[in-house]
């Protein structure tokens, strides 16, 4: 029995996706249920198991008006992400169009470009937070901000702006090596998009007569809005559950050294639903215009 073209695609489609469905339900479901249920509850250990005392709201109240930092953390969390998310989708379409170029040693700088994302895994991560070192370099430039402080004058006297836009443009600047750190995997995602647009499509706008900005716009771009949609939800996901992410060590010390696992849980449970609706609200606008190519 010969299968259509359409139906091929859907057993390819599902089949793709099946590790995900296999993989939510046997390692993710059963701990997200298990979370809500601990967010309600007071956990006490026992000798041989654990107890669970109900609390209702009062975890989630615990969170939201009694610990001193949560809802700070969660606000500063939050508008990083919303602060670095354009900077760090940019550099990566930037350095993923310089990428695509001919140049000699162009696999050597691709490497580079892609190290931070290895520095950044795993036990590197967790070296480079107990370095001590680093944690002295941090406390300094945080403490001194005289990057901050020449940034603000130089724009200060050579243009007039808007001081939003002055503190968007130094905290940028400042930013700058996170936003380089954190590119890697959406620099790798928008080249391999740029390598497979057809070559067909710029030739045969280029005898149209159509200048370079305009095949950018018109051919470039439109191509690689499904990978800008999957770039941002990448960034956003990975910036929000980072090693480092201040949020993530409150919660974690909160279950290990503060208030207890129900506490902990009704953090990661407003932590978990804020993320689901910035990724809903993200897709709801960026899929609007997207546009799919096909052959």
């Amino acid at each position: 029995m010969r299968l259509s073209f359409e139906k091929q695609k859907k057993i390819g489609g599902f089949l793709f996706t099946l590790p995900f469905v296999i993989g939510f339900f046997l390692f993710f479901l059963y701990p997200l249920v298990q979370a809500v249920i601990f967010s309600f509850n007071e956990l006490v250990l026992t000798s041989t198991t654990f107890e669970l005392q109900p609390r209702g709201w009062e975890n989630y109240r615990y969170a939201l008006q009694v610990h001193p930092e949560f809802t700070r953390t969660f606000v500063e969390v939050i508008g990083q992400l919303l602060t670095r998310l354009p900077l760090i989708i940019a550099f990566s379409f930037f350095a993923a169009t310089l990428l695509n170029q001919e140049f000699r040693g162009r696999a050597l700088v691709r490497a580079l470009f892609f190290l931070p994302v290895i520095m950044s895994a795993g036990i590197v991560m967790r070296l480079e937070m107990s370095d001590y070192s680093v944690i002295m370099l941090q406390a300094s430039r945080s403490g001194a901000g005289f990057g901050g402080a020449v940034l603000r004058n130089l724009f200060a006297e050579s243009a007039y702006m808007p001081s939003w836009l002055l503190d968007y443009v130094i905290g940028a600047a400042e930013s700058l090596p996170i936003v380089i750190r954190s590119s890697g995997v959406q620099i790798l995602i928008f080249l391999a998009g740029l390598q497979s647009i057809p070559r067909e499509i710029y030739e045969a706008v280029s005898v149209e007569g159509a200048t370079p900005w305009e095949r950018f716009w018109l051919v470039t771009f439109p191509m690689l809005t499904p990978l800008l949609l999957t770039n941002v939800v990448y960034t956003i996901v990975d910036s929000l559950t980072a090693m480092n992410n201040e949020l993530v060590i409150m919660i974690r010390d909160t279950m290990l050294r503060g208030a207890g696992y129900g506490a902990a849980m009704a953090m990661a449970m407003i932590y978990f639903v804020t993320i689901a609706i910035i990724l809903l609200v993200v897709y709801r606008l960026i899929s609007r215009r997207i546009f799919y190519y096909v052959e």
